[in-house]
């Protein structure tokens, strides 16, 4: 891809970049959040047109019209965001609009021979369920697998991985990264965006870096270490980005006692988030700690159990109960259960507070803009106005939106569930020091977090839990990555 250039309506995405890729090579493209990362591969994806720029591939000339063009041209798309059906079989989704037909003229579907080649890639995965599954039935790493299963059955010769491991276990991201080994070898070319920059150290052939719509350096195999990753994407070093807390948590806050949850029915759950801390949850994917935060916001009642604030029992039944009580939650989903995408920013800040922005019902838009643009520029989103729509941000940006919402509403308990999933090094500084100032302010800090780094960077104590339990919570002293993976596998 030589000199790419490409806008969008009061925004310079890309200005003039250039990368390339060779045969059996894994190059891995890193930036912030905003870079340009994912709009150039969207190009090369057939899903955006340059303004600028030419693409080769084998050494000729190529124009990508759209997807169609990009999947003949053997370039297959792992999006960040999951682009799966769940009204769909796991082979519905992998084979979708590509389904294997019998019957000559008739055209029926060859159900046998679709659900057995699907079940080939999933082996290949390591996903030991059966083809014939529901996706509503199976979990969000699950579900990123299956798209992954779903782009290999394309046969691509360059595939572009955005964010491929963002939800996926420790087991699940290293039989991927073994995956992405095995397609360097049979020739394929692997175009590989990710955050996580322990898997570039250890997959990467060369690492390309965008800023601000630009190229901004490359790396050769030799050259790759998390500090000079760092210093080509955001120019400073990783460890001014964690803040310790400077002072006592109070002595109340939020109190959890004997609280189960559907999923985890014979386990249950105790321990106090005080204000003015933040305790981070750790855990494997699927011990339950999402399920609890959950609970406590009234998504889904718990079977058993009591919470408490301040030292007065509540009755939360919903989420509109919760939001009363001063507990809030920004979503790991933030897309799907913490945004509303298809309306502007201002929209989406003001929705949980209308009644504070309404004469007699009426909306009064000005005042709403007004309210909307303070607290998105108190938080640093980075937007032309606050009419862009939402699912147009970064996804730092969109975490912050999530937060510009609630913190309208003056937050007494604030859940985090993967704060920083899928949000760069730069961003990631910006949540944290947010995180740390309302901790500051007296807020309490629940952070669900599968990111060991951060845990242990970021919280003043840390619950573990193991299989819908806590089985241990660490004092600040105490915490270490081994203390901590020891609990989180269940030894205590």
């Amino acid at each position: 891809m030589r000199g790419i250039g490409k806008r969008f309506p009061g925004v310079v995405a890309l200005q003039n970049v250039h990368i390339e890729v060779g045969a059996g090579e894994i190059m891995a493209l890193i930036g912030e959040n905003g870079a340009g990362k994912s709009t150039l591969m969207k190009i090369l994806g057939g899903v955006h047109q340059p303004d600028e720029g030419a693409i080769q591939i084998n050494g000729r000339d190529t124009r990508i019209g759209g997807v169609a063009d990009a999947i003949r041209h053997g370039i297959g798309f792992i999006h960040q965001e999951l682009n799966v059906l769940d009204n769909l079989d796991i082979g519905g989704n992998v084979f979708l609009g590509r389904e294997p037909v019998r019957g000559g003229p008739l055209r029926l579907l060859d159900s046998k021979k679709l659900h057995d080649e699907t079940q080939v890639f999933l082996q290949r995965l390591g996903l030991d369920v059966s083809s014939r599954t529901p996706l509503a039935q199976i979990s969000l790493a699950q579900r990123q697998l299956v798209e992954i299963a779903k782009t290999l059955s394309l046969q691509a010769r360059i595939l572009i991985m955005d964010e491929p491991t963002s939800s996926l276990t420790l087991t699940e991201t290293q039989r991927l990264l073994e995956v992405v080994k095995d397609l360097k070898t049979q020739g394929v070319s692997v175009i590989y965006i990710s955050h996580r920059l322990g898997e570039i150290e250890q997959i990467a052939d060369r690492v390309v870096a965008l800023r601000d719509g630009a190229n901004a350096g490359e790396l050769a195999r030799d050259e790759i270490n998390h500090e000079r990753m760092v210093r080509l994407m955001v120019g400073r070093d990783l460890k001014q980005f964690y803040d310790p807390p400077t002072h006592a948590p109070r002595s109340d806050g939020l109190a959890v006692r004997d609280l189960r949850t559907r999923r985890f029915p014979n386990r249950a759950v105790s321990f106090e988030v005080r204000r003015g801390e933040v305790l981070g949850f750790a855990g494997l994917v699927g011990a339950g700690r999402s399920e609890v935060a959950a609970a406590i916001f009234g998504v889904e009642a718990p079977l058993t159990g009591t919470i408490s604030l301040d030292g007065q029992a509540l009755r939360i039944r919903s989420s509109r109960d919760a939001i009363a009580h001063g507990i809030f939650l920004a979503p790991e989903d933030r897309r799907r259960y913490g945004l509303v995408t298809l309306m502007p920013i201002r929209e989406n800040v003001s929705l949980p507070a209308l009644a504070d922005y309404a004469t007699v019902g009426l909306v009064r838009r000005e005042a709403e803009r007004g309210g909307t643009s303070a607290v998105c520029e108190k938080l640093g989103v980075k937007a032309p106005s606050v009419e862009v729509w939402a699912g147009n941000l970064s996804g730092g940006n969109q975490q912050k939106v999530v937060l510009a919402k609630w913190l309208a509403l003056e937050p007494k308990v604030l859940i985090f569930d993967e704060p920083t999933r899928g949000i760069d090094v730069g961003a990631k500084a910006e949540i944290y020091k947010l995180m740390r100032a309302l901790a500051e302010s007296g807020v309490a800090i629940m952070m669900i977090s599968s990111d060991m780094e951060e845990v242990l960077g970021q919280s003043d104590r840390v619950a573990v839990m193991h299989e819908g339990a806590i089985t241990g919570i660490l004092e600040r002293a105490q915490c270490s990555e081994e203390a901590v993976m020891q609990l989180a596998v269940g030894r205590q």
